[in-house]
């Protein structure tokens, strides 16, 4: 027969293992202190990285080639080269949330996050529609640079307002900044006539700082988002290398953008109605 004592010193060594093993990982996921960065913060810190890396490259081989009567090809590489590090950004912000649930966050962890946000997605797409009222033909210096502000204050806005409001869990409100940034760039890149062009980009600000419910990127969603830019990195590559109908998939895959940012609060209406007849049928049954 089994020992009554040594079956309550197992439980009570099993017990003692298992707050061991508790106390270990709230020690892994409790925020370390503002002199530490965490892995999260190595993705936000690139991310910014890459937003300033866009505005150099827009500056260098677009602004000052076309200031100086010197665009000979280069400003399409630069161009798809300053899209393309926003979009390894928005990888990067992707990123960086993932593994601070995953992982231990820092105590700078949110701020970090803001501030690269607002260099990569308020600043740089900001600047880039600055540079296309300078250099497109028919466009105006003064209103692009009046759309770009409005840009940058709605990124602005929409940041100071997720820090100090709480959502219900699964959506933002407003378009997110990443999203947002990226369709500013495409209407940029379809090459619209600038008053429609405009007004685009006005919708877009106006959706960052509005109350519509956009969904995380989380799960198959976040694989998704994932997959749709890698394939607008290589849209990007086939026109600056002037691959046969590289134009043409670049035409797509911007207009493909815009849609989707549109279509966006779709998903989340639909499953709000979905959620409403669930609901309704359930208290009929009952």
């Amino acid at each position: 027969m089994t020992d009554p004592e040594t079956v309550q010193e197992s439980e009570e060594g099993a017990h003692a293992a298992r707050r061991l093993r508790w106390a270990r990982e709230r020690e892994l996921r409790a925020p370390r202190s503002p002199q530490h960065l965490s892995t999260a913060d190595i993705f936000t810190l690139g991310n910014a990285v890459c937003g300033f890396l866009a505005i150099y490259f827009t500056t260098t081989g677009v602004l000052i080639p076309h200031l100086t009567g010197e665009t000979a090809g280069g400003d399409r590489r630069s161009a798809a080269a300053a899209v393309t590090l926003l979009l390894i950004g928005s990888m990067c912000d992707l990123a960086d949330g993932l593994v601070a649930r995953k992982l231990r966050s820092s105590a700078l962890g949110a701020e970090l996050d803001n501030l690269a946000d607002l260099i990569s997605f308020g600043i740089a797409p900001a600047y880039f529609v600055v540079v296309w009222g300078m250099v497109t033909n028919g466009a105006s210096q003064r209103l692009s640079a009046g759309i770009a502000i409005v840009v940058l204050l709605a990124v602005v806005l929409r940041l100071a307002r997720f820090s100090c409001t709480t959502m219900r869990p699964g959506v933002f409100q407003g378009m997110p900044c990443p999203m947002g940034a990226m369709t500013v760039i495409s209407i940029v890149l379809l090459n619209p006539p600038f008053i429609p062009a405009v007004l685009g980009i006005v919708a877009v600000a106006a959706l960052m700082v509005s109350k519509v419910e956009y969904p995380k990127p989380h799960g198959v969603l976040a694989t998704a988002t994932l997959c749709w830019i890698v394939v607008s990195m290589g849209c990007l590559t086939a026109w600056a290398t002037g691959v046969p109908g590289g134009h043409l998939l670049l035409q797509i895959g911007a207009s493909l953008q815009v849609s989707l940012a549109l279509m966006a609060p779709l998903m989340v209406i639909r499953r709000k109605v979905g959620d409403v007849r669930a609901r309704r049928a359930e208290s009929r049954t009952h």
